[in-house]
């Protein structure tokens, strides 16, 4: 699996608005609060409908991702686990943005565009 996340695309460059710029994971859009988690420990801060902010997922995050209204990773790919159980839920899905859980905060309401590979602040569209 790790060779899996070094051998995938790298991060791409900010969008010039100052969006967060990623590769599509999960098609759709999705406007809501974001939660960041890191680890397991953190589980139970998302509520249903949160935009959940991660450095990456494993199976073991499943259960975040059905409550989730979409997901946000810094790694990952198209074949990643979040992108393929976004998918399966039909939520939006952004992948390999490099710093999405460094540069967005819990409480702020973003849109994410999973078929274009991007999150912006709510209020920011182009």
């Amino acid at each position: 699996m790790w060779f899996m996340e070094l051998a995938g695309p790298k991060p791409r460059a900010e969008a010039v608005d100052g969006a967060i710029q990623g590769f599509p994971g999960s098609s759709g859009s999705h406007t809501g609060p974001v939660r960041v988690i890191r680890d397991a420990s953190e589980f139970g801060r998302l509520r249903p409908g949160d935009v959940l902010v991660c450095p990456i997922t494993s199976p073991a995050w499943s259960v975040l991702l059905s409550q989730a209204g979409a997901v946000v990773t810094d790694g990952g790919g198209v074949l990643s686990h979040a992108a393929v159980i976004a998918r399966e839920y039909g939520i939006p899905a952004v992948m390999a943005t490099g710093d999405a859980t460094r540069r967005l905060a819990d409480g702020q309401v973003v849109v994410v565009d999973g078929t274009a590979g991007v999150v912006r602040l709510a209020g920011s569209e182009v």
